[in-house]
């Protein structure tokens, strides 16, 4: 079967993902918090930034490659982390690791995954990067920087959008609870998904097994949208940026930020990168689109840039990068891909994205990325 004809857009794999997923698992998936507006904005605003066709270039083919970090790459996009990755497909964390290695892109663990570092680490290939939510105490911090490390995660990733939990009232509605419950309504939604049901059965339980060394099972009284995580989980400030700087020999990556002012900072402090986010309207449903933040720290900083949040596809892909983003990464569209073809559906999303840029790079002239910037329709 040739994936293209059955599965031509992330929409199409989105789709077939939802029929494939529990309810209450894709709502953890799919869903942001309060009314959702953030995450339409960042959809709409995506939209609305236009790219001006240019003809008469003849024959060739756009050239996808980039360095990012002083590392080569044939893509210039990569796969996000996502908390309780292997609950939304099992052994999510494995599989989208082994795909990235294969790719030659960047894998994203979160430290709130199913999967431990020492667990992804035979699966890794060299540009394994690890999210790090920033434990209070500093014994546990090192502790889990050593471990990434040793695991083979070569960049460090702090996210500092997540100072505490969301609501994420469709999550709520759902009946999902941290840890997971199956109640007689979920297990009627999860009987209606035998594929993810059997592979459940083989991984068990997903639960965040980093975290096995540092709690127990405690902490009653916390909100459907918090974990176990919030039980060792700081608020960072500036002085907490230094110390992992420090503390971590290796590319260093700050998540979350939308404010020009805080990326000339955390360049004046060591980072290497920075990465422009609004948690793809996870946490706050009052802020601007990312797209529209990403200009004026472009100018704010001569650090190379990570953008996500709303991308759907090769073109959203190219918007990003025409506006001043240096490299791209993904979450939720990794997992429709897992959700709709299993291990098959990373590649074939791969594959999609890079004949989608390809496709609209021949329609703007465009033969390498760097000619997407003189692309751009300006307001």
């Amino acid at each position: 079967m040739d994936l293209h004809n059955s599965y031509p857009a992330v929409s199409d794999l989105r789709k077939s993902a939802q029929k494939r997923i529990p309810h209450f698992v894709w709502e953890y998936l799919d869903s942001a918090t309060g009314d959702e507006r953030t995450k339409a904005r960042n959809r709409d605003r995506l939209d609305a930034v236009g790219l001006m066709p240019s003809v008469l270039h003849g024959e060739f083919t756009p050239d996808l490659s980039t360095t990012f970090l002083r590392q080569d790459y044939a893509l210039p996009f990569g796969i996000s982390p996502i908390g309780m990755s292997g609950l939304i497909w099992p052994n999510a964390e494995p599989l989208l690791a082994q795909a990235a290695a294969k790719l030659g892109i960047p894998y994203a663990l979160s430290t709130v995954a199913t999967q431990a570092p020492e667990d992804v680490a035979p699966h890794l290939g060299k540009h394994g990067w690890f999210q790090m939510y920033p434990p209070r105490d500093e014994t546990i911090r090192t502790d889990m920087l050593e471990r990434a490390k040793t695991s083979g995660f070569n960049t460090l990733i702090l996210t500092v959008d997540v100072p505490v939990a969301s609501r994420r009232e469709r999550q709520t509605r759902s009946g999902l609870t941290n840890p997971p419950k199956l109640t007689p309504r979920l297990l009627a939604q999860v009987a209606q998904c035998p594929s993810w049901a059997m592979g459940i059965m083989r991984t068990g339980m997903p639960h965040m097994r980093m975290l096995d060394k540092y709690t127990d099972a405690a902490g009653q009284g916390r909100s459907t949208t918090e974990h176990v995580g919030y039980l060792l989980r700081t608020s960072p400030d500036w002085s907490y940026v230094e110390w992992l700087r420090d503390a971590w020999d290796g590319p260093f990556i700050v998540k979350g930020i939308s404010r020009p002012e805080d990326a000339a900072k955390l360049e004046s402090l060591g980072v290497d990168a920075i990465w422009l986010s609004n948690h793809a309207g996870r946490q706050f449903d009052g802020g601007p689109a990312t797209i529209d933040t990403l200009p004026a720290v472009r100018a704010a900083t001569t650090l190379p840039l990570v953008f996500d949040s709303g991308i759907e596809g090769g073109l959203d892909i190219i918007r990003a990068l025409a506006s001043g983003a240096d490299f791209v990464m993904m979450g939720r569209a990794w997992h429709y891909a897992l959700g709709a073809l299993g291990e098959k559906g990373p590649a074939h999303l791969a594959d999609m994205l890079a004949k989608d840029m390809q496709a609209n790079m021949g329609q703007l002239g465009a033969r390498t990325l760097r000619d997407l910037p003189a692309a751009l329709q300006l307001p």
